[in-house]
């Protein structure tokens, strides 16, 4: 094991996870919403991208996914879209649907 010494200057606010006071304290609420919003328009294309990923992994059809998962096509496609996010047990399942795809669609018949 190899030891390195480091030598950190407290003046220095980008040095090793130290905070710049200075733009945390110029952030502005609007700013912090923007950043908030966009956080969950990124959240949202991911949970789009995943549901799509799933379902083109089991090889269905939007219409055939829907009808397997017993939801409606409006709401496959609103996934898909980023429109909405798919939660709580339809977030699970499709994390089941992901990792054990037979055991789930077993249990699904």
């Amino acid at each position: 094991m190899n030891i390195v010494r480091v030598t950190i200057d407290p003046a220095s606010p980008v040095a090793l996870g130290r905070v710049d006071t200075v733009r945390v304290d110029a952030t502005t609420e609007k700013d912090i919403a923007l950043h908030k919003a966009k956080d969950e328009m990124q959240a949202m294309q991911d949970a789009a991208k995943f549901t799509r990923r799933v379902r083109k992994r089991l090889g269905f059809s939007q219409a055939e996914f829907a009808e397997r998962i017993n939801v409606s096509l409006d709401t496959i496609r609103n996934w898909e879209q980023g429109k909405r996010s798919p939660t709580g047990a339809a977030k699970a399942l499709l994390k089941v649907l992901d990792k054990a795809p037979e055991a789930a669609l077993a249990a699904l018949d």
